[in-house]
């Protein structure tokens, strides 16, 4: 199957998910990676499967991702389509909500899967601004990463069946 991976990254962790989820779908597959940031408009004509990915802060997806489906939301509609975010929230609530606030409801809806994949904190990637707010919050004065490898194999299992 030919699938589009379309992603929106800011500091890298969500290019980082989906250079591993495209490598896992690789085997059988011929799988395109689409950076939003630079091809604000890919062409999802050929696809037969695609996957949108966005990091969230703030508890807000990217807004490039959000113009990308509402502008091709009925395209996406004829494919299999994968879901998923990047992002460091803890509760379980929160990054279900956070999920659902990222993608429109009629893509969850017809989304084959879905996936929270957690994130990282990556100091040497932030600007002080965001430093400054993430160690308030988090805690923390360092980088750490909170990938979650065992919910990326769920999410690719589902999108192969």
């Amino acid at each position: 199957m030919k699938i589009a991976i379309i992603y929106a990254s800011k500091h890298g962790t969500t290019e980082k998910v989906t250079l591993s989820i495209a490598e896992k779908l690789r085997g059988n597959n011929e799988v395109e990676l689409f950076s939003i940031k630079k091809n604000a408009h890919p062409e999802i004509s050929d696809f037969g499967a695609v996957i949108l990915g966005s990091s969230i802060y703030a508890g807000k997806a990217s807004g490039k991702m959000k113009t990308f489906c509402a502008k091709n939301e009925q395209a996406l509609l004829q494919k299999k389509i994968g879901l998923f975010v990047c992002g460091m929230e803890p509760s379980r609530t929160k990054r279900q909500k956070e999920l659902a606030d990222a993608y429109p409801e009629v893509l969850l809806k017809n989304a084959v899967a879905t996936g929270f994949f957690g994130g990282e904190f990556k100091f040497e990637e932030m600007n002080f601004f965001e430093r400054f707010i993430i160690k308030r919050i988090s805690k923390t004065n360092e980088s750490v990463s909170l990938i979650d490898n065992h919910a990326m194999e769920v999410f690719v299992e589902k999108m192969i069946v």
